[in-house]
């Protein structure tokens, strides 16, 4: 099955080599299972690593990136299809509409406000997409103890927080990500907003 995943992560390579091997194997993994990668369009750090790897590894590679961070980020020149946008929220909105999936893989704030914002997307019905977060030599502990809390506060619906798909190994979170793809394109939708192209509501 062809799943296009969308992979949010650092614009640097981070301290922990076990981060820039995990990028690696997302994107060699992807490749070797027929994916396409999205992604932001960069060439440094873990999101250079994914994409080199995606590349390497034989899958088609789209990079979404703003005008304004093409010297920053450096706009990978390798990839199947690099597309310039206006700004970040075009470049978001982009990501998505061509992604059936999301994972977050180690990075700063642009990363987490980008799956937290997927997340939000998901549970007020602008899309019925898979999302993920992968925690890399346990770099995403506090943040998951945070989001129990948040739950246990009475802010955040249990069935909300089981949106969020987490774990450890690489392998078993991107199977987790096909089944729950394969489940939610056979699953009769629910009476939501109608989505747009790409399978995200115009509404956002």
């Amino acid at each position: 099955m062809t799943l296009s995943l969308c992979v949010y992560c650092g614009s640097r390579d981070g301290l922990d080599p076990a981060h820039l091997a995990s990028a690696r194997e997302v994107g060699r993994q992807i490749g070797e299972r027929g994916w396409q990668l999205v992604y932001g369009g960069g060439s440094t750090g873990l999101m250079g690593a994914v994409a080199d790897a995606a590349i390497t590894a034989g899958a088609r590679v789209i990079g979404v990136i703003p005008e304004k961070l093409m010297q920053r980020e450096m706009g990978h020149g390798g990839v199947t299809d690099l597309q310039v946008v206006d700004n970040m929220h075009e470049r978001k909105h982009a990501m998505a509409m061509q992604a059936d999936a999301f994972i977050a893989l180690p990075g700063g704030i642009g990363t987490m406000e980008e799956i937290f914002e997927v997340w939000t997307w998901r549970q007020l019905g602008y899309h019925r997409k898979p999302l993920a977060l992968l925690n890399v030599a346990g770099y995403y502990d506090e943040l998951l103890r945070f989001i129990d809390r948040s739950r246990d506060a009475g802010f955040l619906w249990p069935d909300v927080q089981e949106l969020l798909l987490t774990g450890t190994d690489t392998r078993t979170l991107l199977d987790q990500i096909e089944a729950e793809h394969q489940r939610l394109k056979t699953e009769t939708p629910p009476d939501l907003a109608e989505p747009g192209p790409g399978g995200v509501s115009d509404d956002i």
